[in-house]
């Protein structure tokens, strides 16, 4: 029997992102994925502070990432078939477009997308002052040219006003779709 396809699932730390374990993970799971879990240094902060890393470790039955392992140290996931970074802030957007990887959620997936054979699937969780940033046009530019699957648009994602108070939930449906087409 054919060992399921290795998910890495990498989470910036943007409003919604407490509903990431039952929003993605576990559908992923329930979706016959096998499922990793690296989140972004503030991510990571919020998942322990909040006591959520126990439940997503439990699960998938892999660590929860933050910091790069030391050189010698096992790499603690399998190697991954499809990334979904989801979701991903401006500052995570941006430092994918340019190849920055100033943490380990950003380095394994900088490094992915110049790989062949594995796809990456971003959802962008910005908000309308983030679209209307003058670099904000080349780095989704440059991601698409690279093959990247956005989860993005006015039917997946209304973008609203800085301190608006208006709040959309991350559409984790949308999100597990655009994986789901990517499966080996």
């Amino acid at each position: 029997m054919a060992e399921s396809p290795m998910l890495g699932v990498v989470a910036s730390g943007a409003g919604g992102v407490e509903g990431l374990f039952d929003g993605l993970v576990r559908p992923a799971l329930d979706a016959g994925w096998r499922v990793g879990v690296t989140l972004t240094p503030t991510a990571g902060r919020w998942f322990r502070d909040a006591g959520l890393v126990d439940e997503i470790e439990k699960a998938t039955g892999l660590p929860l990432r933050v910091e790069s392992r030391l050189p010698g140290e096992p790499k603690p996931h399998p190697p991954v078939d499809t990334y979904v970074v989801a979701p991903a802030t401006a500052n995570t957007v941006a430092k994918l477009a340019l190849g920055f990887g100033d943490n380990q959620a950003l380095t394994q997936v900088s490094e992915a997308i110049g790989i062949d054979g594995v796809e990456v699937v971003v959802f962008p969780c910005v908000n309308a002052a983030h679209v209307r940033h003058p670099a904000w046009p080349g780095h989704i530019a440059a991601l698409r040219a690279a093959g990247v699957h956005l989860v993005d648009g006015e039917d997946v994602w209304p973008l609203t006003e800085p301190r608006s108070g208006e709040w959309h939930p991350i559409p984790w449906h949308a999100v597990l779709d655009a994986v789901n087409s990517t499966r080996p």
